[in-house]
């Protein structure tokens, strides 16, 4: 069986009858996104025809379809790339998933429905998806600053990092995005993590043009993250009051930034990871 980002997981069968034999049903991981974020659906299929199906030949065979709340067709930009073939037994499920926000015209702040419709080869129907509802948000900027990124030859690219933030429904979320200079084309955008409303977060910008950024999410709690002038997330952790000593941050003389204060918290996989480290040290001890 051939493998094109399709999760395939088996399913038992179902006794009593069904009315759809195919079925296509959009997730979403997330409800609200920031313009240039990447809007990742998750497009479920589950075969109960009682045969195996061979799906992906065709360029059509899964297609998208956006409108926004007034009903307006949201114009497709260009082809969305689901072509490859697989098979998706009978009483089996596959996941595919897809990042639409290239695809698709979301450059206003709206509510938008999304709606998938299944092809199947062969039968002279397709299957339609009840449509997701998801909202794009423009956010407030609260911080900026401009960097270069060097070049080979010649004079470095300019580049921006932009801090925004957007509360969907009770919550505010933090969003680190990076863009050109004149904020034309945004590189990538992404939400960093829940942001406590009083409080302010610290970024610096590093030499090798890398963003430090600390801010508060709890009364106590903090987090931090290193982001390379492409967009990537390279560092994130979290820190603590310890005592009446919080966590901020600082540059030394060589340039480098680091977190001064507070205590660091290690995740769970951290934790292990560092237990895991001790005992072979341990081990590789000889008495």
């Amino acid at each position: 069986m051939r493998r094109f980002g399709f999760s395939l997981s088996l399913l038992l069968a179902m006794t009593a009858p069904v009315c759809a034999q195919v079925t296509a049903e959009v997730i979403l991981d997330q409800e609200q996104f920031l313009p240039g974020e990447a809007l990742t659906v998750a497009v479920r299929i589950t075969n109960r025809s009682g045969q195996t199906l061979e799906l992906g030949a065709a360029n059509d065979w899964l297609t998208f379809s956006v409108a926004s709340r007034d009903g307006y067709s949201v114009p497709q930009l260009r082809e969305v790339p689901l072509k490859g073939e697989f098979t998706l037994e009978s009483a089996s499920v596959a996941t595919r998933r897809v990042d639409l926000m290239p695809y698709f015209d979301f450059g206003y702040t709206a509510s938008y429905s999304i709606a998938a419709t299944l092809k199947v080869p062969g039968w002279e129907k397709e299957f339609a998806s009840k449509p997701a509802l998801v909202e794009v948000v423009r956010g407030t900027k609260i911080w900026e600053q401009e960097f270069g990124v060097p070049a080979e030859k010649g004079v470095p690219e300019a580049r921006k990092y932009i801090l925004q933030q957007a509360r969907f429904l009770k919550q505010l979320l933090l969003y680190a995005r990076v863009t050109t200079l004149d904020e034309s084309h945004t590189f990538r955008v992404f939400p960093v993590g829940p942001l406590v409303g009083f409080s302010r977060p610290e970024a610096q910008v590093d030499k090798e043009s890398k963003l430090h950024l600390l801010f508060q999410t709890g009364a106590r709690s903090f987090s931090y993250s290193v982001i390379r002038p492409d967009g990537d997330l390279l560092l994130h952790q979290s820190y603590d009051y310890s005592g009446s000593s919080r966590p901020v941050l600082k540059a030394a003389t060589n340039g480098f930034i680091f977190v001064s204060g507070g205590a660091r918290r290690l995740t769970a996989e951290e934790s292990t990871r560092l237990i895991q480290t001790q005992t072979n040290e341990a081990r590789s001890v000889k008495p």
